[in-house]
């Protein structure tokens, strides 16, 4: 003869379903605090560590240790980009970029005179010059001395590189603290031409993207953008 469950085996079941349900909803939400919590922290860590080094840029002032939070900082700290004069097609790849999983951000380039503000990733693959700008294969990071060479997309982030002067200052967020700038020179050069992505003695900022920035197909020039360190401020590390 079949054994039939009664109520209370059927209440007791729901109950416990219910209490797991709750268990799990309490812990996702706890997660989700704690990851916010998180993020909050690493940016004020960058921000702190920013301050720091613009009231003493001495050496003795320390870079913050936890790098993965000053690289979430720095990538919080762009903020979402002025799209205006982007072509619809680069618009649409940025949106896309948005679900992939990128290389670490290593600094944020800033020129003020053109409205451009942009984080600067690892590298310089297709798919994180639709996020951003990328650190040239080779070529300096910007807490490195040395040549630091950015590319970016003509019709993205580096379309407003067309309006740019020289005399111009640059900002640089790194991992090290801010740098500044100033725009020493800009150049148009064949796609082959190298010289100026040579590695230098003094620390500089080398800004590469294809010409002309309005170009259909494939843009047969680079526009090349050197910048100076300027020594009246911070580390010059």
């Amino acid at each position: 003869m079949p054994v039939r469950l009664g109520p209370l085996v059927y209440r007791s079941g729901e109950l416990l379903c219910y209490a797991a349900g709750v268990a799990l909803s309490g812990f996702f939400l706890v997660q989700l605090a704690q990851g916010e919590v998180e993020r909050q922290g690493g940016i004020s860590e960058f921000q702190q560590a920013a301050e720091m080094y613009a009231v003493d840029p001495s050496p003795t002032v320390q870079p913050v240790a936890d790098t993965a939070s000053l690289e979430s900082a720095l990538a919080q700290s762009a903020g979402d980009p002025d799209t205006s004069l982007w072509a619809p097609g680069r618009v649409a790849d940025y949106q896309a970029s948005l679900q992939a999983e990128l290389p670490p951000v290593v600094g944020v380039l800033e020129i003020p005179s053109v409205g451009v503000k942009v984080p600067v990733y690892q590298s310089n693959s297709e798919l994180v010059m639709d996020r951003g700008a990328g650190i040239i294969d080779g070529m300096a990071y910007p807490h490195e001395p040395g040549n630091i060479g950015i590319s970016g997309h003509r019709d993205g982030y580096f379309r407003a590189l067309k309006d740019i002067k020289v005399g111009d200052p640059i900002l640089l967020e790194t991992l090290e603290g801010p740098k500044r700038f100033h725009i020493a020179a800009t150049e148009i050069v064949a796609i082959g031409d190298k010289r100026l992505l040579r590695d230098t003695k003094d620390q500089t900022v080398t800004l590469v993207t294809c010409y002309p920035f309005y170009f259909v197909g494939h843009a047969p020039k680079r526009f090349i953008v050197t910048a100076q360190l300027d020594t009246t401020y911070v580390n010059q590390n």
